[in-house]
């Protein structure tokens, strides 16, 4: 049986409205097919491109693979934005289409799709390597050496990348820290322990410090401080300091400092001296990408 004729792209409005934006970018194998237009614009794609880099969406439409797409983004996207889109791709959140009054507050907390990831650092990198001849590829292969797999938020996302990046690119260039990690409670710690394992946001084994993003931190009820203080004291039982960050302290430049500063001290390590101009220069336009 014939594969079905892919659609004609103003069919695509129609069948994919949710979320779509236009023009749509489509791909096509040769110069002549190219027929721009309000609602397509066409790229020839390369026939150098390794298989598995279409996924079959149904009704003879077939979209970029996250790998892919990856790629491709790495042509339009300055270098953080790409960093980002790393993080979210690893990650388990996306961010959906937002109205214009829930874009306007920055409250995306009810408004986050929550799901396994799409890929991670270890495809992604495999991928680019194997196409290194595209275009973009480069800029991804640079943006993988600042990604990690398993953010689950936008936020906690913003604040590795605050905490990881280089000073070149207005980071404190602490070191990477595995994300969502599960720890489990020593044997001896088990009896005092209220779970089986424990998830912290931000984790540096080898350290022993872990940093959490606290979304919710003028809830403070009871049953919540009570809850916060075992877990801490079963952590700092098994000899891991845990540091609490906040919304607005990631917002903060001055208490961003101080966060990174306090897991800087933890891990042994000391910041650079953050008054070089070229530093200040990276920081503003850092969180100015992030913020924006």
């Amino acid at each position: 049986m014939p594969p079905p004729e892919p659609p004609d792209a103003s069919e695509l409005v129609h069948i994919y409205a949710q979320g779509l934006t236009l023009p749509l970018d489509v791909a096509v194998k040769v110069p002549n097919a190219r027929r721009a237009s309000k609602i397509a614009r066409p790229h020839v794609i390369s026939s150098n491109i390794s298989e598995g880099c279409f996924l079959d969406a149904g009704n003879g439409l077939f979209v970029s693979s996250p790998e892919l797409c990856f790629i491709q983004m790495a042509r339009e996207l300055s270098l953080i934005k790409l960093i980002e889109l790393g993080f979210e791709l690893c990650g388990s959140y996306s961010l959906p289409v937002l109205s214009a009054g829930v874009a306007e507050s920055g409250d995306l907390g009810n408004a986050l799709k929550k799901h396994p990831p799409l890929t991670n650092h270890r495809k992604l990198t495999a991928f680019t390597a194997r196409n290194r001849g595209e275009r973009g590829a480069g800029r991804a292969a640079r943006a993988l050496r600042y990604i990690a797999d398993g953010s689950a938020s936008p936020m906690e996302t913003i604040l590795v990348m605050l905490l990881t990046l280089p000073y070149k690119l207005g980071g404190y260039c602490l070191p990477m820290p595995e994300m969502n990690a599960r720890i489990r409670p020593a044997k001896s710690a088990k009896k005092s322990a209220s779970k089986s394992y424990y998830s912290c946001d931000l984790f540096w084994p080898d350290l022993n410090v872990a940093a959490e993003y606290d979304s919710d931190a003028h809830h403070t009820g009871a049953e919540r401080i009570a809850s916060d203080s075992k877990r801490r004291n079963t952590l700092a039982s098994i000899g891991i300091v845990v540091i609490t960050v906040t919304k607005q302290q990631i917002k903060s430049v001055v208490e961003t400092e101080k966060a990174a500063s306090l897991l800087a001290s933890n891990m042994g390590k000391r910041l650079r001296n953050n008054e070089n101009p070229k530093f200040l220069g990276a920081r503003h336009e850092l969180r100015r990408l992030l913020f924006s």
